[in-house]
């Protein structure tokens, strides 16, 4: 099993899409181990971003991320990394397929309503800035006899 990082941006949680993107994951198969509906401060934005720090949209992403409430979780499945960016879809959603989360709701590559991690060490990064060890749930789906 592999675990990934992603979280609802703002706009995502203005528009109301909690639910609808809450049930792409788990129609997939894909279990929430950890969920918390927060209010991001400017330390855990500058850390999730801190590879984009210097680059033009840094400035206005870190200040976007922080204009409302975000839905941060852990996700866990085989190739969960993976699949998650498949079901998110391309950065810019001009070039994101048809039927993924961006494809079909986001407007601009900024506000692209969700931040998903690419690589297992970013999500080992990103998850710690928002959830101890203590805060994942173990516990067993039960899809998780039929993968």
């Amino acid at each position: 099993m592999e675990r990934t990082f992603i979280i609802l941006k703002p706009n995502a949680v203005r528009r109301g899409l909690i639910g609808e993107i809450l049930k792409r994951f788990e129609q997939r198969g894909i279990k929430i181990v950890g969920l918390k509906f927060l209010w991001m401060t400017q330390e855990q934005c500058e850390k999730l971003y801190e590879p984009h720090k210097g680059k033009p949209f840094y400035e206005e992403l870190v200040n976007f991320m922080m204009s409302g409430p975000v839905v941060a979780m852990v996700v866990e499945a085989p190739r969960v990394i993976e699949m998650v960016r498949h079901i998110v879809g391309a950065t810019d959603p001009l070039k994101a397929e048809a039927g993924t989360i961006r494809g079909e709701f986001a407007l601009t590559v900024t506000k692209n309503l969700i931040h998903a991690s690419d690589s297992v060490e970013n999500a080992e990064r990103e998850m710690s800035i928002f959830f101890s060890p203590e805060d994942l749930i173990e516990y067993k789906l039960d899809i998780q006899d039929d993968i």
